[in-house]
């Protein structure tokens, strides 16, 4: 796949991975439609990019996403690739969450993503071409401490994934699941503590891991090439991955050890 002359859409585009996207895709001769709340920040992006259109909207409100999703299909007549990125993420025991906390949690990690896929399929299928591109993490397949609600969020949204790209095997439309490591980005700093208050502070991991725009690199240039599972990360976490997927119970015993030494106690 090359990304030239393509329409690509980028939800969660005002910072961070969504920004990184929206300039990397941009130099490879994308047009790009970036999306977000804070239209001024979706500006300063734009500004960086050639063919770029502004269409902030808000994944939570239908009215609004039906909107966004006619506008975004009509500037150049469809939809190359779509790029559910828009996200938050939680620091907090899951004894001292509030149930507020996993239904904003949920509600955008996973439900806002799936009708953000929902809004395009229908037209995709019956144009017979498309890519939709999840942004997942690592939290979406070995479950973390602290992460109860966004780890829900995220196994929830690689099931819709594996389940949708069956469904559309045979129609063309190509689907592609991205599992980030640690990159550095804002999401520790801006996630929900367990009374929904912002939590204010980042993590070390995520302050030590990969620029968003070797991020951004690394997960275009595997949908280029057809993958559909794709891992982003430093490398030990990469083979840790794989690693867990092979024998579960290590990990399960790994992150165990983990808390045992007071990892939660640390963040």
């Amino acid at each position: 796949m090359s990304f030239k002359g393509k329409a690509c859409w980028i939800t969660g585009g005002s910072s961070g991975v969504g920004a990184a996207l929206a300039r990397e895709l941009s130099d490879k001769g994308a047009s790009v439609i970036i999306s977000g709340r804070n239209r001024d920040r979706l500006t300063e992006v734009a500004a960086d990019c050639g063919d770029a259109l502004v269409l902030p909207f808000d994944l939570r409100d239908p009215d609004s996403l039906k909107d966004a999703a006619h506008a975004a299909w009509d500037w150049k007549g469809g939809i190359d690739l779509a790029v559910a990125n828009a996200g938050v993420s939680q620091r907090s025991r899951a004894l001292e969450t509030d149930m507020s906390v996993f239904n904003e949690v949920i509600g955008v990690d996973l439900l806002a993503q799936i009708a953000f896929a929902q809004a395009l399929i229908g037209p995709m299928v019956e144009r017979g071409s498309g890519s939709l591109a999840f942004v997942n993490s690592l939290s979406g397949k070995i479950g973390v401490p602290l992460r109860t609600a966004y780890c829900a969020a995220k196994f929830g949204l690689a099931g819709y994934a594996d389940s949708l790209r069956g469904e559309l095997s045979q129609t063309g439309v190509g689907v592609h699941s991205v599992f980030f490591g640690s990159i550095q980005t804002d999401i520790a700093r801006n996630a929900l503590s367990g009374d929904g208050s912002i939590r204010g502070t980042s993590d070390a991991e995520i302050e030590n891991g990969l620029l968003p725009q070797a991020a951004a690199r690394g997960m275009l240039d595997a949908i280029a090439a057809g993958e559909r599972e794709i891992i982003v990360a430093a490398p030990g976490m990469q083979l840790e991955l794989c690693n867990a997927r092979r024998t579960p119970d290590a990990i399960f015993d790994k992150v165990a050890e983990t808390v045992a030494a007071g990892y939660m106690e640390s963040v």
